[in-house]
């Protein structure tokens, strides 16, 4: 059966602006600078048999959780994870979600009330958008990482019986850039608002052991909420809420992608407590950070700074405006070996059209060097 004629058009539309999105072919064989396994914890045989030990210790067999959480799915393994992620991220308590996209949607969609106001950066990921679309709160973008324009924005709006929530991620997925999370913390007690920081970048990759930026900076105390995700640098599946227990009692009662889905199996909490193993352990990031530093003194020496947004972070975004012309220097690098992800619009606005550089443990600097040398042969 085909299409309706307008999901047709839509998808003729996207075409025509060579957009269309398809399911990208498997990269095996070339270098990866594009995953976000960030410290190569997805391919840990430690993680994986670590993982398999945990669940057999139980002396169970369970392949699937049986239902969701609030029936048959609470997996003993599930206050064991909550309770080490709080203990390690330094929160009251801790909620763990199936996915990022479930926390964000569960938590927007059902925290901010009617009458409340969400502010948000222009560049806040999908799923933070989505959830607030689904709830009944007000919203307003700010500019990117613009703590000016978010104060104008609150002025504008601030009112008799409005709460008002701030959210920022700690490290911005499409630019690798962070904000000033102590500003926005001190604008946020100012207004008497609640922050909330998406640190899905950052967990793995930022702090003494990879606890994040807002641990970084010590401002676990000042922050409402953090969203942390463990399908990046923790190379598993899966999320949580940090919080207080009030925070979490409320999410279980009224977040709906919680309550109506069913739980993670016991094996993808085992693999997220075998891989919070790997950090207290061992100091997985130390490479990652001299790769960090590797790659932005390698851009001086070829004179890219300016073509690169500056970034302290595992990502790192070469602007090349123009669908087509993105496409075609990730087509070339993926030639020669490499495979760096094309990053077009609609994900980000035409013209901000950009190669997305996700760096590793894994990369040496010699890839490194080759393939910013190659790359500059198209920038320049």
């Amino acid at each position: 059966m085909n299409l309706p004629e307008k999901l047709t058009a839509r998808l003729c539309k996207r075409e025509a602006g060579n957009a269309l999105r398809q399911l990208p072919v498997p990269g095996e064989g070339l270098t990866d600078f594009s995953t976000n396994d960030y410290l190569g914890l997805a391919a840990s045989e430690q993680i994986y048999t670590e993982a398999g030990k945990i669940v057999r210790d139980r002396g169970e067999v369970k392949n699937g959780a049986t239902g969701s959480r609030l029936l048959t799915g609470n997996h003993s393994l599930y206050p064991e994870a909550e309770a080490m992620l709080a203990r390690f991220h330094r929160a009251e308590a801790a909620l763990v979600f199936n996915s990022g996209y479930g926390a964000n949607t569960g938590f927007f969609s059902s925290v901010p009330q009617r009458g409340d106001v969400v502010f948000y950066d222009e560049w806040i990921h999908a799923s933070i958008r989505d959830g607030i679309q689904m709830g009944n709160a007000g919203s307003y973008k700010y500019r990117h990482n613009d703590p000016e324009d978010l104060e104008k924005k609150i002025l504008k709006t601030v009112g008799a019986g409005k709460q008002l929530y701030i959210v920022t991620e700690s490290v911005f997925s499409m630019d690798g850039d962070s904000p000033d999370l102590a500003g926005m913390a001190a604008l946020a007690e100012k207004y008497e608002a609640y922050l909330v920081v998406d640190e899905a970048h950052a967990v793995g990759v930022l702090g003494g052991k990879g606890e994040g930026l807002v641990q970084e900076l010590g401002l676990q105390d000042r922050v409402f909420a953090r969203i942390i995700t463990f399908g990046k640098a923790l190379g598993c599946h899966g999320a949580a809420v940090l919080g207080s227990q009030q925070l979490k009692d409320y999410l279980v009662n009224f977040s709906r992608s919680l309550i109506y889905t069913t739980a993670l199996p016991p094996h993808a909490l085992a693999t997220i407590l075998a891989a919070y193993g790997v950090l207290f352990e061992t100091r997985p990031g130390d490479v990652l950070h001299r790769n960090i530093a590797f790659f932005k003194s390698e851009l001086g020496a070829l004179g890219m700074d300016s073509c690169f947004v500056a970034s302290d972070s595992a990502i790192h975004c070469c602007i090349i405006p123009g669908n087509e012309k993105v496409k075609n220097t990730a087509g070339e690098l993926r030639k020669n070996g490499f495979d760096v992800k094309a990053i077009l619009s609609p994900t980000v606005p035409g013209g901000q059209e950009r190669l997305r550089f996700c760096l590793h443990n894994y990369n040496t600097q010699q890839e490194i060097s080759e393939v910013l040398k190659l790359l500059a042969t198209f920038v320049r």
